[in-house]
């Protein structure tokens, strides 16, 4: 006999409620709730990397730079995500009642994995472009030198740039900041396994 599983699909209310007592993130996908994959050393570090140099970079301009424990909002798509680093000019938008979820990112860094690439590629970068303060879009492998760049033009086009040298340099375009990619990749490793 086939067992049939049947799916459960949650409110964005419930979410937020199971979200508030789970021992690690989920994020929730337009009724369900996918739990999120534990990060390898070598995401953690290219994603600190990032924020740190970022956070030094814009010191005293009117930006607030979050890395992967702040919740963004979607509504369109009715998405709770982390993102790995998100920057905010202005002050946050908030949804709900406290400070964990906000709504108004102008860039969004994401470390790829394996298991998350082809989403962040695709889905969910179609996910971050309903968001109208959005307007670039970083992704960065964390296998080798490769750093892609999505930024939004004046016309509404999103322009791709791609590096791939150890001494290429990334400049933004949505916050005057750049960074050379060995600052990035700083101390890691390829050698390890990514899971």
């Amino acid at each position: 006999m086939q067992l049939q599983t049947q799916k459960r699909y949650y409110t964005p209310q419930e979410y937020l409620e199971l979200e508030d007592k789970a021992k690690y993130k989920n994020e929730y996908r337009d009724g369900k709730i996918v739990p999120m994959t534990g990060g390898t050393t070598n995401h953690n570090k290219i994603a600190l990397n990032f924020a740190a140099n970022l956070k030094f970079g814009l010191r005293g301009k009117n930006y607030d730079i979050y890395i992967g424990d702040v919740r963004l909002w979607i509504p369109r798509y009715r998405q709770y995500t982390y993102p790995d680093v998100m920057v905010i000019e202005g002050e946050p938008i908030y949804t709900g009642t406290g400070t964990t979820t906000v709504t108004n990112p102008l860039l969004i860094v994401e470390v790829l994995s394996k298991s998350t690439k082809n989403y962040d590629l695709g889905d969910k970068f179609i996910y971050y472009r309903s968001i109208p303060e959005f307007k670039e879009y970083i992704l960065i492998d964390q296998t080798k030198y490769h750093v892609m760049q999505y930024a939004k033009n004046p016309d509404g086009q999103w322009l791709l740039t791609e590096q791939e040298l150890t001494e290429g340099v990334l400049e933004l375009s949505s916050v005057k900041f750049q960074i050379h990619l060995k600052d990035i990749y700083e101390k890691v490793n390829f050698a390890d396994r990514e899971e």
